[in-house]
């Protein structure tokens, strides 16, 4: 059954890389004609062309350089079986690429990029087959699916979800070329390549939070002089109002001059997986973000949601699963930190972003986390100050028992 699935997904694989072949060829005749380097009659409806094989060396760069599977010895030629219209094209651009000096220089097979292989920088790191590649990311783009909710789950409760599905399997035996795999340790490990931690003290080494600090202090500048900023486009007659030049005078007297923070290399980062996802400005490229240390009892899994959640949704979610915990679990004040950490970070987003009154809620989010924040620290006895020391517990590493000497 998994060789049969193997052979579907070879042709599948081979129909969709045609088609992406043909969007290539497209997409540059485009951008040639759009920079005004050949005419429109270049460009074509490619909708009818789109179940045709197309191999490598049969695009028309490639079938002039005489560039085929194997290399520069047998030309190739524009396949007769292809549609009339497509035979056309083909031979009208191989004709502008010869005419046109522009087109002759990019059109050189030394500045294209091959669909063979795994050519250039960019691919010398590539170790797993192409197909596996091809079904890690559709099940990762299945499980991001899954997560789209406004909520946390464990893995656990993620891979209960994936564990009846028909589809998912499969992929997942193709994934792991057989069909002996338990499916919570497949969804822990395809969430360990695609998630950050949330709290910026359980991605960061404790040496570059002072960085994150400095970005923190950044941030809070810019909005000061948004905040500024937007007196002057009040009616002149409102007592908040302010002219370019005295908004201009205020900034400098409140504000200051905004430093440039830090950027963050890969030895800022607990994880090489967390630097290759964030990068040297802490950008979010994940498909999760998660909450370590807030595993449920019972189930050790790693807590995610959904990387594409706005911050108020990211500080509901969190905050459901915060007073889940403390009262049907009964959490220790130690234990609830790292969420009451999780959520302090997002308040000045949400201020930023959610801080106009909620026409479900009636209330301003922002504040009303803020509000909520400040009354369970209180409750906990924990200071604010406490929250921005927060850390993951250390990793206690085993030391290796030292061989006697003889």
């Amino acid at each position: 059954m998994v060789g049969d699935r193997w052979e579907q997904a070879l042709v599948e694989k081979s129909r969709l890389r045609s088609q992406l072949i043909l969007i290539q060829e497209e997409l540059d005749w485009m951008m040639y004609y759009a920079y005004e380097l050949c005419g429109k009659e270049l460009l074509a409806n490619i909708d009818d062309w789109l179940g045709f094989s197309i191999e490598a060396g049969q695009r028309p760069f490639e079938i002039i350089a005489g560039i085929n599977q194997d290399g520069f010895d047998v030309p190739s030629e524009i396949p007769v079986n292809w549609p009339t219209t497509m035979r056309q094209k083909w031979q009208q651009r191989m004709d502008a690429i010869k005419q046109i000096r522009e087109l002759k220089v990019i059109e050189d097979p030394h500045y294209k990029r091959r669909w063979i292989g795994r050519q250039g920088l960019f691919n010398h790191s590539a170790r797993l087959d192409e197909l596996q590649n091809a079904c890690k990311e559709w099940l990762l783009d299945h499980l991001e699916q899954l997560c789209h909710a406004p909520e946390l789950q464990t893995c656990a409760q993620l891979a209960d979800r994936v564990s009846t599905d028909v589809r998912f399997q499969e992929i997942a035996a193709l994934y792991h070329s057989g069909d002996t795999f338990g499916a919570q340790a497949l969804v822990s490990n395809l969430v360990e390549t695609d998630h950050v931690p949330q709290m910026a003290a359980a991605r960061l080494k404790p040496a570059a939070m002072k960085k994150f600090r400095a970005w923190q202090e950044t941030w809070d500048k810019q909005r000061a002089e948004d905040a500024i900023d937007a007196r002057t486009e009040l009616a002149e007659d409102d007592p908040q109002y302010l002219s370019e030049a005295e908004a201009t005078r205020l900034k400098q007297q409140e504000v200051g001059d905004i430093p440039l923070p830090p950027k963050y290399a890969a030895s800022d980062f607990r994880k090489p997986g967390y630097w290759k996802l964030r990068g040297k400005l802490d950008v979010p490229k994940e498909r999760f973000f998660s909450l370590p240390g807030c595993e449920k009892d019972g189930d050790a899994t790693l807590v995610i949601g959904w990387a594409g959640m706005n911050h108020l949704q990211r500080a509901q979610a969190i905050a459901a699963w915060y007073l889940e915990r403390k009262e049907n679990e009964g959490w220790t004040a130690d234990r609830l930190k790292p969420m009451l950490v999780a959520l302090d970070e997002l308040i000045p987003w949400l201020k930023q972003w959610h801080n106009e009154i909620d026409p479900d809620y009636g209330v301003r989010m922002g504040d009303y986390y803020e509000g909520f924040l400040l009354e369970e620290l209180r409750l906990l006895e924990i200071s604010r100050d406490e929250l921005q020391q927060w850390g993951p517990p250390a990793v206690v590493r085993k030391k290796r028992a030292r061989k006697k000497k003889a």
